[in-house]
C-alpha cells in the first residue's frame, strides 16, 4: 500500500471513537430488539493491532458488509455498522427483482491503513476470517481501502473472492462472475463504474429532497467533508446537475469558493486518500481551517469521510438545511436530535450510501448489466423511489427520515424471513 506519511503510525497510536457526549454508543438499536449474530476480535500476533467481524443477521445463510481499515476502529463502531447493512439489505429488498436481499454484517481493523504494516495486518486479518469468508460473510472496500487491495490481499490469503459466500446463491455462477468483472472493468471520464455508483445514489437523494422541497438544482449549495470514492462521486454528480459545490474538506484543511469550486480539476488533483494536491487550485479558491466546511454557507451538507463526525458541540455551527449521510453514521443520534429542533434534516446513511452495495448485488444477481448507463438508470430510479417513500414515510408519522427508515426496515424483516430464513 502506498506511503503517505514520513513516519511509520503505529497501528496502536488511534484512540478508540468515543461514546456519546451523554455516554451512549451510536449504535440503531435492531428492529426486532435482537443483538448482533456473532461478534469476535481478533488480535494480530506480529503487531498487536486487533480486527472486528460483526454479522448482525443471516438471509439464507449469508450476510453482507464492508470492510474499513483505521486506527481507532472499534467493536463498538463495527456493531453500529453492521446493524446498518442489515438497514440497507431490507431497504432495498423488492419481491419481483433478481437481487435476494441478504444479511447485515460488516469487518474492522484498527490500523492505520497508510502505516507500511498495514497491508500485512490485513492479510492476515483475512487469513483469520477465511472460514466466515468463504462461508458467510460477503464483503468489499470501504474506509481506508480500496477494492483493488482488497483483491490482492485476498488472493494472497488464499480465498477466492470477497464475495464467495454468495455464489452458492447464483443461479449461474460463472456469468455472474463475468458480469461484475466486466462492471468493475468500466470507466467513466477516467472514475471506475464501481465508484460512481454510490456517489450517484447519494446525489440523487439529494436531488429528491429538493424536488420534494421545491428547490431548484441551479444555485443550491453544497458543502462536503471528504473527496474520496464516495465524496468524490456525489460531487461530480452534483456538480453535473447544476449544483454549486462551494466547499470541500480533506486531512489537509477545506477548500472553499463561494462562486463554486472546478471539481473536475479537484477529482484529478487527488491522491488514492481524497487528498488534494492544493497546487490545483484555482486563483479564487480558498484555504480554510479543516471544520469549516461545517459551518459553510451552503444548503446542503454531505459527510463523506468518517463516522462520528457531527456531535452536540459542533452541530450548533450547521447552517445547512439538508445534511446527507454519504459516509456512515457521521452524525451522533444527540447531535441528530438538536438538528431536528432547529429545523435541519438528517438523510440517514442507511438509504442516502446503500447504493454502493445495492449495486454490487444489482450486478451479480443481474438485475442490470455492465453498463454505466443502465446502472445509472437503474440506481436513480431505485434511490427516488427509497428516498421518496422514507421522506413521504417521515411527513405521515411526525417523524425523522432516520426513524422512518426504521420503521421500514421492521415492517420488511419479518417478510424476508419468511420467505428466506435466516440460514436457507
Amino acid at each position: 500500500m502506498p506511503e503517505l506519511s514520513a513516519e511509520p503510525t503505529p497501528c496502536e497510536a488511534g484512540a478508540p471513537v468515543p461514546a456519546g457526549p451523554d455516554g451512549s454508543r451510536p449504535v440503531a438499536p435492531a428492529p426486532d430488539g435482537s443483538g448482533p449474530l456473532l461478534s469476535l476480535t481478533w488480535s494480530d500476533h506480529v503487531t498487536g493491532c486487533q480486527g472486528h467481524l460483526v454479522v448482525d443477521r443471516l438471509v439464507r445463510g449469508v450476510a453482507s458488509g464492508g470492510l474499513r481499515m483505521r486506527a481507532g476502529c472499534t467493536l463498538d463502531e463495527v456493531t453500529g455498522l453492521a446493524r446498518g447493512m442489515t438497514m440497507k439489505e431490507a431497504l432495498h429488498y423488492a419481491p419481483d427483482g433478481k437481487y435476494i436481499p441478504l444479511g447485515g454484517a460488516k469487518g474492522g481493523i484498527d490500523c492505520d491503513p497508510r502505516d507500511p504494516r498495514a497491508y500485512g495486518v490485513l492479510v492476515r486479518y483475512l487469513r483469520a476470517m477465511r472460514p466466515y469468508i468463504e462461508t458467510i460473510w460477503t464483503t468489499g472496500e470501504d474506509l481506508g481501502l480500496t477494492q483493488d487491495t482488497v483483491d490482492r490481499a485476498m488472493a494472497e490469503a488464499g480465498l477466492v473472492s470477497s464475495v464467495q459466500a454468495v455464489y452458492r446463491l447464483l443461479d449461474d455462477e460463472s456469468a455472474a462472475r463475468r458480469r461484475l468483472a466486466d462492471a468493475f472493468a468500466v470507466e467513466v471520464d477516467g472514475i471506475g463504474l464501481d465508484e460512481l455508483a454510490g456517489g450517484c445514489g447519494v446525489a440523487e437523494s439529494v436531488l429528491v429532497a429538493l424536488d420534494r422541497a421545491q428547490v431548484p438544482y441551479a444555485g443550491t449549495r453544497v458543502s462536503l467533508q471528504g473527496l474520496g470514492t464516495m465524496g468524490g462521486a456525489t460531487a461530480r454528480f452534483l456538480s453535473r446537475a447544476g449544483l454549486r459545490i462551494v466547499a470541500v474538506a480533506d486531512v489537509k484543511g477545506t477548500i472553499a469558493n463561494p462562486s463554486g469550486l472546478d471539481v473536475e480539476a479537484l477529482l484529478s488533483a487527488r491522491d488514492a486518500y481524497g487528498t488534494v494536491d492544493r497546487a490545483a487550485l484555482g486563483p479564487k479558491d480558498r484555504e480554510l481551517p479543516g471544520d469549516a466546511w461545517l459551518s459553510a454557507d451552503a444548503e446542503v451538507l454531505v459527510p463523506a469521510a468518517v463516522s462520528y463526525t457531527i456531535d452536540t458541540a459542533n452541530q450548533s455551527l450547521v447552517r445547512a438545511r439538508w445534511i446527507v449521510e454519504a459516509a456512515n453514521m457521521p452524525v451522533l443520534r444527540e447531535a441528530e436530535e438538536l438538528l431536528a429542533r432547529r429545523g435541519v434534516t438528517v438523510l440517514p446513511d442507511v438509504v442516502v450510501n446503500s447504493a454502493t452495495n445495492a449495486w454490487w448485488w444489482w450486478t451479480l444477481f443481474g438485475d442490470i448489466t455492465a453498463d454505466a448507463d443502465d446502472a445509472f438508470a437503474h440506481t436513480r430510479r431505485s434511490m427516488r423511489e427509497l428516498v421518496g417513500r422514507v421522506l413521504a414515510r417521515a411527513e405521515a408519522d411526525g417523524t425523522t427520515p432516520r426513524a422512518a427508515a426504521h420503521a421500514i426496515v421492521a415492517e420488511r424483516l419479518p417478510a424476508i424471513v419468511e420467505r428466506f430464513g435466516w440460514y436457507g
